[in-house]
């Protein structure tokens, strides 16, 4: 058979090998990549959209060119992501708070568009946690895996979308993409009493189709947060929408929203207009950009 070029995009990575899945074709090609990539600095990452030439005898072939991305994260090493599923449990593991405001920071800083899990339901209420979020302008679900509670309207929300899972190991990500992906059969771990943490269950970054639509999501292995090191602390602010009322009615410009007297934002969360637990955390990660930039 003669060589043909194509363009598709990388399913998986496992040991230097990428597996490249055409746009409208159910073929993938096992495929290495050029020498002068690593040359260049440049490493191909799950979610690229990559040129191929494949070699028609044996059906392997050389990723030849990356196309431009989107954005791209480093850990972990994905490409191309427009939506994160942030999930957390509501009760064991006990929701991490701040972890979870980690990711939503650090998701929009990179365009990313969060969606916030709320797993596990049928073990607790999760009334209160559904307010926090939601009033703090994100897409929110309370979900179960165990009983399917709004795992269709979760599908629904991925459509056309790549979409990441993240969130601490234990809390049902496995769980949940078992719930929505037919075939998935994604191995799920035991939450241990000990310590509440769940083992790490996926092995790899592997892109899989949504059933019966277009999109794909992303389960990482031991995913629960990714780092925005560049960053600057006054582009914080910005990135908790709740606060965006208030920023420009503060007193000084260069408010914090952390301890000045006549700041709008503080004045809100006093009237209960902003969640305590939101503002904690972007003071904590306030203190953290400022600690970093010291070093």
């Amino acid at each position: 058979m003669p060589n043909k070029s194509i363009q598709g995009r990388i399913i998986k990575g496992v040991g230097g090998f990428y597996y490249i899945k055409p746009s409208g074709s159910d073929e993938i090609f096992e495929c290495r990549a050029r020498g002068r990539f690593r040359r260049e600095g440049l490493t191909p990452l799950v979610g690229d959209i990559v040129n191929c030439e494949i070699d028609g005898a044996s059906g392997s072939g050389m990723i030849v060119g990356i196309m431009p991305r989107i954005n791209s994260l480093i850990r972990p090493p994905v490409a191309n992501v427009t939506k994160i599923a942030v999930v957390f449990s509501v009760k064991n593991p006990k929701p991490n708070l701040y972890t979870v405001d980690k990711l939503i920071t650090a998701a929009m800083y990179a365009k990313i568009k969060p969606i916030i899990c709320i797993n596990k339901t049928d073990l607790c209420d999760c009334e209160e946690l559904y307010r926090i979020y939601s009033e703090a302008g994100f897409d929110t679900l309370c979900l179960s895996a165990a009983t399917g509670e709004n795992t269709d309207t979760l599908k629904k929300m991925l459509e056309g979308e790549l979409t990441v899972f993240a969130g601490n190991s234990g809390v049902g990500k496995s769980s949940l993409l078992n719930c929505i992906l037919k075939n998935a059969e994604l191995e799920t771990g035991e939450v241990s009493g000990r310590v509440e943490r769940g083992r790490h269950t996926t092995r790899h970054s592997e892109l899989m189709p949504l059933d019966d639509m277009s999109g794909y999501i992303i389960d990482t292995p031991g995913f629960s947060s990714f780092s925005v090191s560049d960053m600057d602390e006054k582009a914080l602010c910005g990135l908790f929408p709740e606060f965006a009322p208030y920023i420009d009615g503060c007193a000084f410009g260069d408010c914090s929203h952390t301890v000045e007297k006549g700041c709008l934002v503080l004045q809100a969360l006093n009237d209960g207009k902003i969640s305590k637990t939101r503002h904690d955390s972007y003071i904590a990660q306030y203190k953290e950009l400022l600690d970093n930039k010291s070093y």
